[in-house]
């Protein structure tokens, strides 16, 4: 077993252990992030890698709500943007320490902006110079971000639900009771993965998604670079129509989610339509008809906007076959450091010659 795929099947239980520290050990700090939040004019929400897809779940209850919010890559807000005078910037790292997270907190305190932060690293940079820090208070994944960012996406749902005044006394056992009906679906899902030709070392892969399962959508790409070290691609099922479309070829390979209530009828005739040119289409989501796509992966029922925290595992197990297929190591990083300390180039020596560079001018 990979300790990716390890990784992965220990997730429920482990975002289960997540989810009753923040309600219990960390109520006050949610209860501080929300008040600093409502009590401000503009709010940016901010991460980058795994931590940026997590915000992006995050985001969705501020948007349904009605409640404005920035949403912005990390490194995007550092060198393109400035914030506005009495601002509240939300930062999701899960190691505090990513070298566009420590700049992005020193702009934040020049300008005089309150930090909220979201991470595991209760004695990083983040944490310790934020106003209010929610962290997830569990291992780090062995490698690519797994757990890391599923309890990252929990953690800034939450925040964003309390501040939204999306959230009630039984959100936890209403998750409980989802995290346990995956442990005891995943099994079931791993088969069929496993079992399906879905999964292909070479063929091209799209994910589109809706809502909030645009994080899972975003994350499953990383996870086919990082993990499987294949290209893949990640946008709206709405925008894939808007001339996207064009490059459908018979044996492409889509992953699909299902929103808990909206489009569906639509959605199913895109899947429809995808497998009607060739295609072949993995369906995730909650109450599928049943035969639809090539691979279908039901979901169990999660709150309303809940979706995101588990709708993600069975990409995850996709991800995990196909660096099996491809041959390639799943648990180990060919370019990428853990932590990414520096914003020039990718191989080592070219980041140690740049930054000689640099000293000199």
């Amino acid at each position: 077993m990979t300790n990716f795929l390890n990784d992965i099947l220990k997730q429920p239980e482990e975002l289960s252990r997540s989810l009753r520290f923040l309600l219990e050990s960390e109520n006050a700090h949610l209860e501080k992030a929300t008040s600093i939040l409502r009590q401000a004019p503009y709010v940016y929400l901010t991460g980058i890698g795994a931590s940026w897809n997590a915000a992006i779940a995050g985001a969705s209850f501020f948007h349904t709500a009605g409640y404005p919010i920035i949403l912005i890559e990390a490194s995007e807000l550092l060198h393109f943007s400035n914030l506005a005078p009495g601002s509240v910037l939300v930062i999701v790292s899960r190691s505090g320490r990513s070298i566009e997270i420590v700049n992005l907190v020193d702009k934040a305190r020049n300008d005089g902006v309150r930090i909220v932060a979201i991470t595991n690293s209760p004695e990083s940079p983040l944490a310790l110079q934020c106003d209010a820090s929610i962290c997830v208070d569990l291992a780090f994944d062995h490698a690519v971000s797994v757990t890391m960012y599923s309890a990252l996406a929990m953690a800034t749902g939450l925040v964003a639900a309390s501040t939204a005044g999306k959230i009630d006394e039984s959100i936890g056992s209403s998750l409980n009771e989802t995290l346990r009906a995956v442990g005891r679906d995943l099994a079931l899902w791993r088969e069929k993965i496993e079992n399906s030709d879905w999964t292909s070392a070479d063929s091209p892969v799209y994910f589109l998604a809706r809502g909030a399962s645009l994080a899972s959508c975003h994350e499953a790409r990383l996870l086919w670079e990082e993990a499987g070290k294949a290209p893949a691609s990640a946008m709206s099922t709405g925008g894939f129509r808007h001339g996207p479309q064009e490059i459908v070829t018979p044996d492409i390979r889509f992953c699909l989610w299902l929103d808990q209530l909206s489009l569906r009828a639509e959605d199913l005739m895109v899947a429809d339509d995808l497998r009607k040119l060739g295609a072949r289409v993995m369906l995730i989501g909650e109450r599928l008809p049943a035969p639809t796509g090539d691979l279908d992966i039901p979901l169990p029922s999660s709150p309303p906007g809940w979706q995101f925290l588990v709708d993600i595992i069975p990409a995850q197990l996709a991800a995990e076959r196909l660096a099996r297929l491809r041959g390639v190591d799943c648990d180990s990083l060919r370019y990428c450091s853990y932590i990414v300390e520096d914003e020039g180039g990718i191989i080592q020596e070219t980041k140690k010659y740049g930054s000689e560079i640099r000293q000199r001018h």
